[in-house]
């Protein structure tokens, strides 16, 4: 194994650590990797518990009675600013405080409730949406996961108000998808009272209209020349922090304040240190996660309005003498967002729910919710837009606006390049050590057989066994059956991936990519089979002995599996030797 390599194993492994408290059960995700199905992390599809649900249901009804009222996307846009009375408004929804425990304001609710929640808003503006987000799911979510009780007595009544506003600042010139890179640097004082920080951030969103700021920054080992991230909780008022840049110009989500500071020998009390010192990484990406099932439902709610923007002018403009909806192409295009929409939907809610549940290794599962639903936005509003022609390039409808806003979606909170990678890397680490046992001690097999045996014993089982899907209703067992093998499939290119590439496989990206998709779709299919499944049975309870064929959900796992085996065949037929020989000559390397 290369230097290079093995920094990597050694960066996904830290990962891990840093993200689980100790040995977890086989998550979903992971599941899938080792050819299994994780059958009680994804089934019986999940719902908001009936008591909370009521309590959803009336804060919907304000939710978009106030946004109905009072939320104008198109003046946030041109303004690039979203009003004091807007952001009031929100707080008065307890929008700002969805997740916060009733105790200090909150509203207590779950995340699938929460998602609920931000779907409302994004289907409306992603400017606010954006807003929201920042705001509760990364930046208060770190002093609701890991803050004292002190330190959530004496942020939290204002935040989840409105009267205070919070963002998370990581990002930086060297540290962005790289999220361990951080190069702010903190050095105690002599008499460890408090910390001082120095450097600059980037880019977060709120930065100049926060009054606490959740921020990353290097701090000494104990006893060590090494450093660690650390996470302080640092306001606007502490003599040294400067606004560089209040809100940077930019091409979408104008209404969000997204801007640059600097820290210059700011002094932190070491009260606000928040969670453990060096620990902030944990912090970082546990946060993420979090933002991640947000962002999922804040697209969903998007593609949701293309959809609806797609019918409606597909049943009302006319071209030929015939309705646009009556052209098969049309018809397509509709059918795909409709198709798209509803999965998002079904993964948002059960990523959601392995949060709610208290699960740990959920970390690939919000991966790919994040890569799906963007991706799958980034689509629905090209479709849309197409349907519309040319009268979409214009500024009095909403889907300029939404090419602008949905194009960053694709970048933050990880690229949907590195979020692959990671997905496929992470996935194949389980069964990789296990190959790697088998291989080391065929190679010194004073190294220890039973390792390599029992190793061994798991990779042929799983190589043997399709797995079971076990839905409930009848008529979906064809398309469980057709599920258990393709994750057999899966699993089996899995091994043969890294038989044939072991180490190497760390750069070789195209492949990552193939196996990243393929197992995207797997847990996208899942998640929509689920739903499928409940809605099922929840007919047949009231009364509906032969419920309708849910068309949207038929139609997604039919092009899903199509996608997958695609995926797994063009593992082994495909032109990337010419794709990358083509990219070197234009870079002017030599291949």
């Amino acid at each position: 194994m290369s230097e290079v390599e093995a920094q990597r194993q050694k960066e996904i492994q830290q990962a891990e650590e840093l993200l689980f408290a100790g040995p977890q059960a086989l998550g979903f995700a992971k599941g899938l990797f080792h050819g299994h199905f994780v059958a009680d992390w994804v089934m019986p599809y999940p719902r908001v518990p009936a008591a909370q649900q009521t309590e959803l249901d009336k804060t919907l009804a304000e939710v978009r009675q106030f946004l109905d009222e009072h939320l104008d996307p198109v003046a946030i846009d041109r303004q690039a600013d979203i009003p004091r009375a807007v952001i009031d408004g929100l707080g008065r929804v307890g929008v700002l405080g969805t997740t916060a425990p009733v105790e200090f304001g909150g509203r207590g609710f779950m995340q699938m409730a929460n998602c609920q929640v931000l779907e409302e808003i994004g289907s409306r503006c992603a400017s606010t949406s954006v807003f929201v987000n920042a705001h509760h799911s990364i930046g208060i979510r770190a002093l609701l996961l890991f803050g004292t009780h002190e330190q959530k007595q004496k942020w939290l009544p204002k935040l989840v108000t409105g009267e205070q506003l919070g963002a998370f600042a990581l990002t930086e010139k060297e540290a962005g998808s790289d999220a361990a890179n951080v190069q702010m640097q903190a050095r105690p004082s002599p008499d460890g009272s408090h910390f001082i920080l120095n450097g600059e951030k980037r880019y977060i969103t709120n930065a100049a209209i926060a009054h606490v700021l959740t921020v990353m920054a290097r701090t000494p080992v104990p006893d060590s020349d090494k450093t660690a991230i650390t996470a302080f909780l640092v306001t606007p008022d502490m003599p040294g922090f400067t606004i560089l840049e209040a809100r940077m110009p930019k091409m979408g989500i104008r209404g969000t304040a997204t801007g640059r500071f600097a820290l210059r020998d700011v002094k932190v009390p070491k009260e606000n240190i928040l969670g453990p010192p060096g620990k902030g990484l944990k912090i970082a990406l546990t946060v993420l996660d979090f933002g991640r099932t947000t962002f999922g439902a804040c697209c969903t709610g998007a593609a949701k309005t293309c959809l609806r923007l797609a019918v409606e002018h597909a049943n009302t403009r006319k071209q030929f003498n015939k309705t646009l909806g009556e052209f098969h192409l049309v018809k397509k295009k509709i059918a795909r967002i409709a198709a798209d929409a509803y999965a998002m939907e079904a993964m948002t809610t059960i990523t959601a729910s392995l949060i709610d549940r208290g699960l740990e290794d959920y970390m690939i599962e919000t991966a790919m919710l994040k890569v799906f639903t963007t991706e799958r936005l980034w689509e629905a509003i090209n479709e849309a837009f197409q349907i519309y022609g040319g009268s979409a390039y214009f500024v009095d409808l909403p889907l300029e606006r939404m090419v602008r806003d949905a194009r960053i979606n694709q970048i933050g909170e990880g690229s949907n390049e590195v979020l692959t990678s990671f997905i496929a890397l992470v996935g194949m680490r389980g069964p990789g050590m296990e190959f790697k046992e088998i291989y080391d001690t065929m190679m010194k097999p004073s190294r220890g057989l039973g390792k390599a045996w029992t190793a061994g014993m798991h990779r042929l089982g799983a190589a043997v066994r399709i797995p079971d899907v076990p839905v409930r209703s009848a008529e979906l067992r064809s398309f469980a059956n057709q599920l258990g093998r393709l994750i057999w499939r899966f699993n089996i290119a899995v091994n043969r991936a890294l038989i044939a590439y072991r180490e190497p496989i760390l750069d070789l990206q195209l492949v990552q990519e193939r196996i990243a998709g393929a197992a995207m779709d797997l847990f996208a299919s899942t998640c929509v089979l689920s739903r499928w499944d409940a809605e099922l049975q929840f007919a047949r309870r009231n009364g509906d002995s032969a419920p309708q064929t849910n068309h949207a959900a038929d139609l997604f796992l039919r092009q899903s599996f199509r996608r997958i085996r695609r995926f797994l065949s063009d593992l082994s037929e495909n032109e990337d030797k010419a794709l990358l020989a083509t990219a070197n000559s234009a870079l002017g390397k030599v291949s």
